[in-house]
């Protein structure tokens, strides 16, 4: 039986493996979906002054959200008459794989990966992108003008949209001088060594990144293909049940995704911030303490992520929406040519400038990060203790008005 155990682990062991770590991702999407959606309601709620998400549910609200999921699950799943049968049930599982692709090259910690490669950025980059034909069937098959219309308008935006997001990902590549994902964060041990603080192009390349990847995401102000004021729901107007839990499990994996690509390439993927790297810091309590360092990695790195993905939300629940002509215009015009500037510049900037220059203006970079920072932090705990309308001075030329209700002044 040993040696029958040993020869299958020989000859199967690669697939055995291979199979582990394609549940846990899968499991960790589904997870990260819930997770996402209880955010969601919980971020809109706040800002928005919504009192169901902040009273319903039991605990925190994790009641409500497993109440959708279950609904969710054993709602029935109509299909339209007018549809295409196949397209219509294969279109959401090819933008689930396009979105669960990506997760296998992403490092959560310093070798926890499915799969590292050299190239591992640009293979993330590339079955994302895939995504948008699973949109594109999506809105084809489901045999609505309302649904095609959504997702060409979505088809247009993530191609256009993926061009200065993969350019502003080669800023910090030139900076690192590597494709792969590991590397990269290991070059950034120690919080000033992040290379979004390394000079003004990766500075400027980081935010410019993320307004492209809500952009990719369908995340607003970038939403239109799903303006409820214009196409209903966009391309998934006719999906219902579990279908359109799979495509909204695609997007919120699709948010993680380019979060933990930021983490990675600008805000130092798993790195506490401290100059060591765990796993070596607690490299002589052998197996242990490989354990013990990469955990605390995998929850470093899935905070900053979810932190992301937090403010990708606070954005949505903040901003009003675009017009299509503008979003395409903020692309075209601007984000692209800004993103060429950004990887010239960045390039130029090795080649020419001294180390120790570069050195200085990453440190001034940090220190008026750290400050602004602290400021913002400030502000936040200040403004809490303020009576109502005192953190908006203009309101008070309102209250002379008659029939003002708004705060009044005590």
């Amino acid at each position: 039986m040993l040696d029958w155990l040993g020869e299958f682990w020989t000859d199967y062991g690669i697939f055995v493996l291979a199979l582990i770590a394609s549940n846990v991702l899968i499991g960790f999407m589904l997870i990260n979906a819930i997770f996402s959606v209880w955010m969601e309601r919980k971020v809109a709620g706040r800002i928005q002054d919504r009192l169901g998400p902040t009273r319903v549910g039991g605990k925190f609200g994790w009641l409500q959200t497993l109440a959708d999921g279950m609904k969710l699950l054993v709602k029935e799943d109509t299909i339209p008459a007018a549809a295409d049968q196949f397209l219509f049930r294969v279109g959401p599982y090819i933008a689930l794989v396009g979105s669960f692709l990506a997760f296998i090259v992403l490092p959560f910690g310093d070798g926890v990966v499915a799969r590292e490669m050299n190239i591992a950025i640009f293979f993330m980059l590339a079955v994302m992108s895939s995504e948008v034909f699973g949109i594109i069937l999506i809105g084809y098959g489901s045999g609505s003008k309302w649904s095609l219309f959504g997702g060409m308008r979505e088809a247009a935006q993530m191609v256009s949209y993926e061009i200065p997001m993969a350019m502003c990902v080669l800023v910090p590549v030139i900076v690192a001088g590597s494709m792969n994902l590991g590397d990269i964060a290991r070059s950034q041990s120690g919080l000033w060594n992040w290379l979004v603080f390394h000079d003004p192009f990766t500075f400027c390349a980081f935010w410019t990144y993320f307004t492209c990847a809500m952009a990719s995401c369908k995340r607003a102000p970038f939403d239109l293909a799903e303006a409820e004021s214009e196409l209903v729901a966009g391309f998934h107007t006719e999906y219902s049940g579990f279908r359109w839990l799979v495509i909204f499990m695609a997007e919120y994996g699709s948010m993680f995704a380019v979060s933990g690509i930021a983490c990675i390439m600008f805000l130092g993927g798993w790195s506490t911030g401290l100059p060591w790297e765990l796993t070596e810091l607690f490299g002589g309590l052998g197996v242990v303490g490989l354990v013990i360092g990469n955990v605390i990695n995998v929850v470093v790195f899935l905070v900053k992520g979810w932190v992301l993905v937090f403010v990708m939300m606070w954005v949505r629940w903040t901003l009003p929406r675009l017009r299509i002509d503008q979003v395409m215009m903020l692309c075209l015009k601007y984000l692209i040519p800004i993103s060429c500037v950004l990887m010239a510049g960045v390039s130029l900037w090795n080649l020419w400038l001294p180390a120790l220059v570069q050195s200085i203006v990453g440190y001034l970079i940090f220190g008026v990060s750290a400050a602004g920072a602290g400021f913002f932090v400030y502000r936040v705990v200040t403004w809490v203790s303020l009576k109502p309308g005192s953190a908006m001075p203009g309101m008070w030329r309102m209250t002379t008005l008659p029939g003002y209700q708004g705060a009044a002044k005590l």
